[in-house]
């Protein structure tokens, strides 16, 4: 599963890009995934972002709906009860359901966004665009059954991808491990679900050889912060996204 997304969609922390990024040693993410993956397809969404997805995965799905694009890893062991509560069918899957709930926070927003991801159980990530909008949502579940890594490419592009190799090759030393139990949106940046009155903090990353990755982002558990997750649509009805 891979995503690339231009810089002004996705405003990663500075931290993430290292010192010693070697732009001359970098690889194009999106050919090198297509060439290793004969089964893969890939779509673009002019030259803001670019989706490409393994179909032969059982682990990864992709659902789109109303120009929200989802791809989803892993599973939700209580699918079932999730979609009963949003008002999807049985058979809607994991990134359909993703998709029904970001357009209930956009929309509506009932609950704060921490919220609805502390009631998912099971080892998901997801990716999802917002096309009309031009927002991202990303997110990683708590128990660390699923892997996702995020980095900056030569042309400062986001790469975000489950591969450690493909994404190290892209990226150089600018890239690190997505943190779990967090989720990235485009206006409110990173955070914790888990912790969502904490602010994340940068931790220096170096590899065996000593050379000055990519930071890495934990809860601080000294510092507080509120976010909001702006919506689309009437004022009155702003999502609480912190």
């Amino acid at each position: 599963m891979l995503a690339i997304f231009k810089k002004h969609l996705v405003n990663a922390p500075k931290e993430l890009s290292s010192p010693s990024h070697d732009h001359h040693q970098n690889h194009h993410p999106l050919n090198q995934f297509l060439n290793s993956n004969p089964n893969a397809f890939s779509f673009s969404f002019g030259n803001d972002a670019s989706f490409a997805f393994d179909s032969s995965s059982q682990q990864r799905l992709f659902s789109s709906m109303d120009d929200i694009y989802c791809i989803f890893l892993g599973g939700l062991d209580n699918l079932c009860t999730l979609n009963k509560q949003y008002g999807l069918t049985k058979l809607a899957n994991e990134p359909m359901f993703v998709i029904q709930a970001y357009k209930t926070l956009r929309d509506r927003g009932p609950y704060p966004a921490h919220s609805v991801l502390k009631e998912l159980e099971g080892s998901f990530g997801f990716i999802l665009y917002d096309l009309k909008a031009k927002t991202v949502f990303i997110s990683l579940g708590a128990d660390g059954g699923v892997k996702l890594f995020w980095g900056i490419a030569a042309d400062g592009s986001i790469v975000i991808f489950d591969n450690l190799m493909v994404i190290k090759s892209s990226c150089s030393m600018s890239f690190a491990p997505f943190p779990t139990g967090c989720m990235y949106h485009t206006e409110g940046g990173l955070m914790s679900f888990e912790h969502p009155k904490n602010k994340m903090k940068a931790i220096s990353r170096v590899d065996s050889e000593g050379v000055m990755c990519g930071a890495t982002f934990k809860v601080d558990v000294y510092s507080k912060t509120t976010q909001a997750m702006p919506r689309v649509g009437s004022e009155a009805n702003w999502a609480i996204w912190g």
